[in-house]
Order: C-alpha cells, then structure tokens, then sequence
C-alpha cells in the first residue's frame, strides 16, 4: 500500500536554496572563514553579522561582543567595546577579556591566511599587560602566512591599544597548523 503526501505538505525547500547569494560548500575543501569575511565584509552590516557568526561558533570568544573591522591575508583589526560585562573591580577590562580579544584577533587573523586544506590549533599564549584598558580597545595581529598546511608551529603578535593609541597588552599565540584530516597534505599526522 502507497502512502500519498497531501500537496500542501510537501517538504520546504532548505533556508540556503532560499537565499539569493550561493553558500560555498560544506565538505572542508574551502576556508570557510574567508569565504564568510569575503561574502559580508562589503554588505551593509555585514561586520557586525560575520563576528557575531565567529561568536556564535567560539560562544566564550562571543561573550565580549568583538567586531572584527578589518581582514585580509596576514592582517586583522578587531574592536572590543568597553562595557561592564567585561570590566573588573579595578573599573577597568579584565585581563581575560583581553586575552579573549587577542586569541579572536591572532586567530581570525591566521584562520583567514590559511591555505584551504588547513587548519590550527592554539597551543599557548603568552600575554603582557602593560597598562589599565579603558574604553574601546582595538587589537591589531599581523600573522605569518602559512604557504601550505604542512605540520609547522607558528608565533602569531597580537598588539592591544585603546582610543588614545596606547599599548594596553601585547600577546603571542602559538599556533600549530597541520593539514585538514582527509586532505592531500594529510599524512596521518593529528594538528590536536
């Protein structure tokens, strides 16, 4: 015996088939990050959506409400507003809300100048508070680019200013990169 579907329960269509722009696809072959920055970046909003995508993703990293401002190979800029969910009770940001913005910033930075069968892991962090942060804080990395997903660690600066242009923190991730499980450059070796 054959079921019929009534007509009007036919299956909706998927929300990507609705929308008018072309998603990349999902099979790990693609930087996604880039492929995000480089599909909002010049929308009208388009910023605010892709960092609050990044938060939604990393939801501790979204908790200090980051916007990532600039992106490109081997450079990001991503703003930090002062508010008091991440102030402490010296009336001013918290340390880790700091770090929180330099490990955002050094690892969009390096995530988006990866090759596409790549990707990193955060192996440690060293960080240096050099003065109290007050008001919107802008994080600056500039980080090597990784020319293939060949297993190689990599030190990737993050420097940390306020609205006056003072160096509040200054941070280096260690990032080991490694190729995508499945990938060409994947040898058996683990990036965890």
């Amino acid at each position: 015996m054959k079921i019929r579907q009534p007509a009007d329960t036919v299956a909706p269509m998927a929300f990507a088939d609705r929308l008018p722009i072309k998603l990349p696809r999902l099979d790990g072959s693609r930087n996604l990050l880039r492929d995000a920055w480089n599909l909002l970046a010049g929308m009208p909003a388009g910023k605010v959506v892709f960092s609050r995508l990044v938060g939604r993703f990393a939801p501790y990293t979204g908790s200090i409400h980051a916007t990532v401002t600039v992106l490109r190979a081997g450079y990001a800029e991503v703003q930090m507003p002062d508010r008091r969910a991440v102030r402490n009770h010296l009336d001013c940001v918290h340390a880790m809300a700091l770090a929180n913005l330099a490990e955002l910033t050094a690892n969009v930075a390096l995530m988006y100048s990866l090759p596409d069968d790549a990707r990193f892991i955060v192996s440690g962090m060293d960080i240096a508070y050099t003065k109290k942060a007050r008001g919107t804080i802008t994080a600056i990395s500039e980080p090597p680019i990784p020319r293939t997903s060949a297993r190689a660690h990599y030190d990737v600066h993050v420097t940390l200013r306020d609205a006056g242009g003072d160096e509040v923190a200054r941070a280096i991730l260690h990032s080991l990169v490694g190729p995508k499980p499945g990938s060409a450059g994947d040898h058996g070796s683990d990036v965890n």
